[in-house]
C-alpha cells in the first residue's frame, strides 16, 4: 500500500519548465524584475572572480612573509580594506563594467553616483543601500 508523502520525486526537465513558466512577483524584489538577469549574473560571477582574486592574493602575501596577520578578525578587516579600495577605484568600476560587456573610459567613470530615492524620501536604512 502506498503510503502519502509530503514530497514528489519529479525529472529535471519538469523542474526546469516550472521555472520557466513560474512569473516573478514584482512585490517581493522589483530590482530583480527591472535589472537583466543575465546582467546580474556576470556581475556576481565577476564579484566572485575578484573575492578570489583579493583572498588568494592576500594568503600569498602571508605566505611569502610580507604580510603579518595576528588574527582572523585582522584578516577579515584587511580582506574588507583591499576590496573596498579596489571597488572605490576607476580599475575596480571598469573590471565590473568590462566584466559585464560595458567598454566605458575610465574617465567617464562616476565614483560617487547618487542614490535618488523616489518621492525624495531615503532607503529603509537611511541615505545608503545597506
Amino acid at each position: 500500500m502506498d503510503e502519502p508523502r509530503d514530497y514528489q520525486l519529479v525529472s529535471a526537465d519538469q523542474t526546469a519548465l516550472k521555472k520557466e513558466i513560474a512569473k516573478p512577483d514584482p512585490g517581493a524584489t522589483p530590482f530583480k524584475v527591472v535589472v537583466d538577469p543575465e546582467m546580474r549574473l556576470k556581475l556576481r560571477r565577476a564579484l566572485v572572480e575578484l573575492i578570489d582574486y583579493h583572498d588568494e592574493a592576500l594568503a600569498e602575501h602571508f605566505a611569502e612573509g610580507k604580510l603579518a596577520l595576528e588574527s582572523y578578525k585582522e584578516y577579515i578587516e584587511l580582506f574588507a580594506r583591499s576590496l573596498k579600495e579596489t571597488m572605490e577605484s576607476r580599475e575596480g568600476v571598469s573590471y565590473l563594467l568590462r566584466s559585464v560587456g560595458f567598454d566605458v573610459a575610465p574617465e567617464e567613470i562616476n565614483l560617487h553616483p547618487d542614490l535618488r530615492w523616489k518621492r525624495g524620501k531615503p532607503g529603509g536604512f537611511g541615505s545608503s543601500l545597506l
